[in-house]
């Protein structure tokens, strides 16, 4: 068997660098070796051993991954975090040798421990020069993939970039009507309403919808506009942190003002009056039919949208710097996360533990991270310059995420780490543009990257928190919908919140982060 070698550093286009693998060191046994994998996710429910990009990662380790999914196709479980099929492949007792899932993170932090997946810190340190040395250059994500005990029990999928979503406007209906792009929140109000009052769209119907969403909680990370906090994270209802304690958004002031005006726009019609119901198609509907004025989308696809120029005359859609609060306060609270609750495990009764890390391992390396973000060279990509770029005729095949995903390519099953440079190549020049805004403008914020949980600190969490979390929900949406008055019952929503054992869920988290983050 050879041993894996320390190489050159990872591609250049990313901050952080790591050693790769030199070419002809990629090969991990000297016969091949198969290990059974399960990989559950929503848009590859199973391991494909045909993926073009396997059968590459194959030929240069030799390691040949055969599927062993339970439980295929079952949609994921966002409540808990888990997916069906990883509990039902636990209660059959038959844990293949890797298993790789979207949002596995709790799953294998609570079951790691009690013997169900094998504990990764040495086996990293001993034989993944390449991931060891990205948790040396960033020790704050190797604390937030470690469970309670300490141990990492898994490979997590890292997004690369900073800017995910951005505040996006209808230029061509402000320039009909004659307005100044919105800088403060009030300026974005009184723009809303002339889209609602004005017929920007000409068809002399008031049907404009001023301001839409693809995924209602958009709606409520508005109320950063009024200081407040909505997610704590690129996931919706998170936790936050500030200044070391653990709170979350939807118990602050700026919340509660944030969610009164929302309320009021709701209730003037600057709202998708749908925006709890239509669901992902409100972009695309509501763009393409000439309806949507105004969104807090993704940069990439949302920028995309330009392309209605062609059907719809002057059309334009352009991202602009989130409005400042009443305070001056300009805020971008979703960031792409550093680092995500997916990836991939070893089983505990998997007997090529070594080999299987040193596998792991490639992925991180320069040839596996390039095969993981971009495909298969020739096929794919071309090198230029030293770099990967696209062909023309791969980008002109159809959407780029779903291709990559047919080869076997941006698996977020799979423990990697992404390259920005790949969507950075189909990202349009109104993308770029507003990317640019924002990086300018510095508008983010930093994350809660997430705790785990000993055992009694995961009863009084599960105990709890699913209820308060439903309470929580339940209340923004009848008061945007009108149904109750904020002020007046705000008080009783703490209190309400504090009887079902917010303080000790608070309590609960604020011991797993001091624990986990010193």
């Amino acid at each position: 068997m050879r041993k894996l070698t320390i190489g050159t550093a990872l591609l250049a286009c990313s901050a952080i660098t790591a050693p790769a693998m030199a070419d002809d060191s990629h090969r991990i046994v000297d016969d091949p070796l198969e290990l059974t994998i399960q990989m559950n996710h929503a848009r590859y429910p199973v391991y494909e051993e045909s993926w073009p990009v396997e059968q590459v990662a194959r030929e240069l380790t030799g390691i040949h991954l055969i599927n062993d999914t339970v439980g295929a196709n079952m949609r994921t479980d966002e409540n808990t975090g888990r997916t069906e099929a990883l509990n039902l492949m636990l209660a059959s007792g038959q844990i293949p040798d890797i298993v790789g899932s979207s949002r596995i993170r709790d799953f294998v932090n609570q079951y790691g421990p009690e013997g169900a997946f094998i504990p990764l810190n040495d086996l990293i340190a001993e034989h993944a020069p390449n991931i060891a040395a990205y948790y040396a250059e960033r020790p704050d994500i190797e604390a937030a993939v470690k469970a309670a005990d300490g141990q990492m029990y898994y490979i997590p999928y890292l997004p690369d970039g900073k800017y995910g979503r951005a505040y996006w406007i209808r230029t061509d209906w402000l320039d009909k009507l004659g307005l100044d792009m919105p800088e403060t929140v009030q300026e974005y109000e009184n723009v809303l309403r002339a889209f609602k009052t004005q017929d920007p769209n000409g068809n002399g119907e008031a049907d404009e919808v001023p301001l839409f969403f693809r995924q209602w909680p958009e709606l409520i990370r508005m109320v950063t506009l009024w200081d407040g906090r909505a997610h704590g994270s690129d996931t919706y209802h998170d936790f936050l942190v500030k200044d070391g304690k653990v709170s979350h958004g939807y118990l602050g002031e700026g919340y509660r003002e944030g969610i009164k005006n929302l309320a009021r726009w709701y209730d003037e019609g600057l709202i998708d009056a749908e925006v709890f119901t239509r669901g992902s198609s409100a972009r695309d509907f509501l763009l393409s039919e000439n309806l949507g004025g105004s969104t807090h989308d993704w940069f990439a696809s949302t920028g995309g949208y330009n392309r209605l120029s062609a059907d719809i005359e002057g059309f334009e859609f352009k991202a602009f710097a989130p409005p400042a609060s009443p305070s001056g306060r300009r805020v971008e609270e979703h960031r792409r996360i550093l680092v995500k609750p997916d990836g991939w495990a070893i089983g505990h009764t998997n007997e090529h533990a070594v080999e299987t890390v040193k596998y792991f391992d490639f992925w991180f390396s320069e040839a596996g991270r390039r095969l993981a973000n971009f495909g298969v060279e020739g096929e794919q990509y071309e090198m230029v310059d030293g770099k990967p770029v696209f062909t023309q005729a791969f980008l002109d095949a159809g959407p780029v995420n779903r291709s990559l995903y047919q080869v076997g390519s941006q698996l977020q099953a799979r423990g990697y780490f992404q390259d920005y440079n790949y969507e950075w190549q189909w990202t349009n020049a109104f993308a770029q543009e507003g990317i640019k805004l924002y990086d300018q403008g510095d508008y983010l914020i930093p994350d809660f990257l997430g705790v785990a949980f000993n055992a009694e600190e995961q009863k009084v969490y599960d105990k709890h928190w699913g209820s308060i979390r439903d309470y929580m929900l339940e209340r923004q949406q009848v008061w945007i919908l009108g149904g109750g008055e904020v002020e007046a019952e705000w008080d009783d929503y703490l209190a309400q919140l504090e009887d079902m054992g917010l303080s000790a869920v608070l309590d609960v988290m604020q011991s797993a982060y001091t624990r986990q983050y010193n």
